[in-house]
């Protein structure tokens, strides 16, 4: 990967020789290089495998370029990028791209400057002045070597679990006959190197950050029993990482033996992390996008300042944390990050923004009716703090525009839930620990959604676990907004949890729903 060094020379240079061409009107550099490490575990018990294979890499660099040119007919706006080269060729390349494609924008005001809303938040500079948890040399200098060690760390974790089981040992008699079971563990450790710089006419100090992030996902299954478990694990730096994720998954599937099925209706239930991180990401955080409002189609229009949710929901983004793993001091506009309160104990309170949108709906005649108040009485509500460059699969990506997107998603609730609590408060119901193919119906300002429960789900009876619901039979059909209104109690402890292919990180508690809409799939559609 390269060195930062490079990347804050190339955009110095690129600035200073954009910037002299007699049509810009004004211009932004972003450089960004980024490596993806990832190495693919495949254990089969009854089927030789490698355990761990396909350890590959995969690595980029280069410059985009953002500008408004004079024309005849007025400014027009463009973007260009151009890869694996930051010389001043590559620059004028860029900008060329940027000048053909360019378009007239009525909505277009400028590019990012520092206004008062900004200054308000903290600076990069004062950020610097906090110790960043998510960078660490190691896993920039790990090696192919060191990427193979982490997956077998997590296989050799896995196969522990496997094998010191007295349940397996019962269903087998003897650890000799444990292949019978058709003992499976898939998964992925995945690794982020990230370093951007960016400057501009408006912001033309060169401003540079680098990351990194370490990922692992598990998903282990007893093929004869019908079960499966799965695991994950976020850090940020190497001695962090140990292979827990591997482990938690195979002593999930095994717990999930014996599961049983239910019949369709509404249950109280309680949604763990990965469900909570994966129906909000999914279905419910589209709708609190700036661009959406401007566009008409949040399902919260014309409700900033009211109450959408149970008073007991809180929700925010603090991308500007400097213990969090995704933390960022600077946006991919070069602009400070910060907390953004989306939902304060149940009141719509901000908007996730970049800059683009946060100007054009400071400019929009129907902005008030829109948002529910006047958009410049509510300038830190859409502070443009989250205008990123999401690569295919995480980082930041020179080649892409920037869009409103989260960092660090927190979940709390005011009431601070013991686990126990939570199952007290269900008392008779469903666990939900793994969700997947979840999506929105019927369009996002509905709120509507549906997915399946593949994993790691039980019942509950009288307050506690009874018994593994059979993975792969019962679907979700419900509501976000009724969901997020309709909360039993959430947990205190949060989880770390990402998405696959993304490198955002939603820090989501154990959340108890008062009533849920499960649906049994057919007997026909059953396995794993």
């Amino acid at each position: 990967m390269l060195p930062l060094a490079d990347l804050r020379r190339a955009v110095k240079n690129a600035l200073s020789f954009a910037s002299a061409q007699a049509d810009v009107e004004e211009v932004e550099v972003f450089a960004s290089t980024g490596a993806n490490l990832t190495v693919r575990l495949n254990y089969t018990s009854h089927i030789p495998s490698n355990g761990v294979e396909e350890p590959k890499s995969t690595e980029s660099y280069g410059l985009g370029i953002r500008a408004s040119f004079r024309t005849p007919g007025g400014v027009r706006t463009g973007f260009g990028s151009e890869p694996t080269d930051l010389s001043l060729e590559g620059a004028a390349r860029a900008l060329g791209k940027a000048r053909s494609g360019a378009v007239s924008d009525a909505e277009y005001v400028s590019l990012p400057k520092l206004d008062s809303a900004l200054q308000a938040t903290p600076t990069p500079t004062q950020m610097k002045n906090a110790a960043p948890a998510n960078y660490d040399p190691a896993v920039v200098r790990i090696g192919g070597k060191g990427l193979v060690d982490a997956g077998w760390r997590m296989m050799d974790r896995a196969l522990d679990s496997f094998q010191s089981s007295e349940d397996l040992m019962g269903l087998t008699g003897s650890a000799e006959k444990m292949t019978e079971l058709g003992l499976i563990l898939g998964g992925d450790v995945v690794m982020f190197q990230d370093r951007m710089a960016i400057a501009s006419t408006h912001i033309p100090k060169v401003q540079s950050e680098q990351n990194t992030l370490i990922m692992s996902f598990a998903t282990a299954m007893v093929e004869s029993q019908q079960s499966k478990g799965s695991g994950w694990s976020v850090v940020s730096k190497l001695a962090d990482f140990n292979g827990e994720a591997a482990a938690e998954a195979a002593r999930n599937a095994i717990a999930s033996i014996g599961g049983q099925r239910i019949p369709s209706g509404n249950y109280k239930v309680i949604l763990g992390p990965q469900p909570v991180a994966e129906i909000l990401e999914w279905v419910l955080m589209p709708g609190l996008s700036l661009d959406m409002f401007f566009a008409g189609a949040s399902p919260f229009m014309g409700k900033l300042g009211q109450m959408v949710a149970s008073e007991d929901f809180s929700l925010y983004d603090s991308g500007g944390d400097p213990s969090l793993p995704s933390y960022k001091s600077i946006t991919d506009e070069g602009l400070p990050t910060g907390r953004t309160d989306l939902i304060r104990n149940g009141k719509l309170s901000g908007m996730l923004s970049d800059y683009y949108n946060y100007q054009r709906i400071l400019n929009d005649p129907a902005g008030r009716e829109k948002l529910g108040v006047a958009p410049a009485d509510a300038l830190q509500s859409i502070a443009p703090r989250n205008g990123f460059r999401p690569g295919n699969g995480g980082g930041r990506d020179f080649g892409a525009a920037p869009g409103a997107i989260s960092s660090n998603l927190v979940i709390e609730g005011s009431q601070g839930r013991t686990q126990e609590e939570l199952f007290r408060l269900v008392g008779d119901g469903v666990y939900i620990g793994r969700i997947w193919y979840t999506y929105p119906v019927n369009g996002i300002t509905s709120g509507d959604f549906s997915g399946t429960i593949i994993g790691d789900s039980y019942l509950i009876k009288d307050g506690k676990l009874a018994a593994p619901l059979k993975p792969n039979t019962v679907r979700m059909n419900d509501n976000v907004l009724r969901l997020i209104n309709n909360t039993l109690g959430i947990a205190s402890q949060h989880r770390a949890t990402v998405r696959w292919s993304s490198d955002q990180v939603t820090w989501a508690p154990e959340i108890a729903i008062e009533s849920f809409g499960l649906e049994e799939i057919s007997e026909y559609m059953d396995g794993v």
